[in-house]
């Protein structure tokens, strides 16, 4: 129970990533706020946990305002905040129109700032907090036909950065950077295997990663494990970042060719 007591509010809690992350932090003691636009996934998980659900898209920031100080008042206290909630798409960088880059942007950079800017003063005055922000590694290594999301991921690791900077000694701010995780969003990998058999076999773990692990890190950094860390952005991804593209797999040819 590391975190009995601790008030949290979890954005994104309804599904993936999110919906793993309220949970463990429950089960370690925490009490949880599940903010999500699905207001019925909201309460599903608020309802598993014996939390609190509140409908919030994070696009809104005097909605997520509003909701934070709401949930505050209802948690006893706040010291924990995971701004995970995000939506990809995948097309060319030159068909991206003003509404679907100001959604992508909206949802996954201004979520978090949002959601920073609304929690950070309660923690200051309570004197104590850890906030942890979802990035993904395309911001750090942009994948093809997701340049408006890759962007705003990035955004998400220096909003990271400011944060610590600004904020220490009393507020610590991390970011989790997963790879490839088995979501609702991946689930076209098990109706196509075979496309995205190279991806897998390019994984030195040779695996997509589950949602449970990536709330196991997130649970660390949210803890007094973690005291002396922050301003990181800390990578999750079996090791998917390690090999160089392409030069990885023809020197892994060459070498079965030369030992043959």
């Amino acid at each position: 129970m590391e975190l009995k007591g601790q008030g949290a509010i979890v954005t994104g809690a309804a599904s993936g990533i999110g919906r793993e992350v309220a949970r463990l932090l429950a089960e370690e003691g925490a009490n949880v706020a599940a903010f999500d636009r699905d207001g019925a996934g909201a309460r599903a998980i608020a309802a598993e946990i014996e939390g609190h659900a509140f409908e919030v898209d994070v696009r809104d920031g005097d909605a997520v305002a509003h909701a934070t100080t709401a949930a505050a008042e209802k948690l006893g206290d706040l010291s924990i905040l995971v701004n995970n909630a995000g939506s990809g798409d995948l097309r060319p960088m030159h068909t991206v129109d003003d509404r679907l880059w100001h959604r992508l942007i909206d949802v996954n950079l201004s979520g978090v700032h949002y959601g920073m800017r609304s929690a950070i003063p309660v923690m200051l005055e309570a004197g104590r907090g850890a906030v942890v922000n979802l990035a993904s590694l395309s911001g750090i290594s942009p994948t093809r036909n997701e340049a408006p999301y890759s962007a705003a991921k990035a955004g998400v690791i220096a909003l990271t950065s400011s944060g610590a900077l600004e904020y220490g000694p009393t507020v610590r701010v991390n970011c989790v950077a997963p790879g490839f995780v088995r979501t609702a969003l991946t689930a076209i990998w098990e109706d196509h295997p075979d496309a995205f058999a190279p991806i897998r076999e390019a994984i030195p773990l040779q695996r997509i990663g589950e949602a449970r692990e990536i709330a196991e890190l997130v649970l660390f950094l949210c803890s007094d494990r973690s005291s002396y860390i922050t301003g990181q952005t800390i990578v999750i991804d079996g090791g998917l970042s390690l090999p160089q593209a392409g030069t990885d797999a023809a020197l892994s040819r060459l070498f079965d060719k030369l030992q043959g």
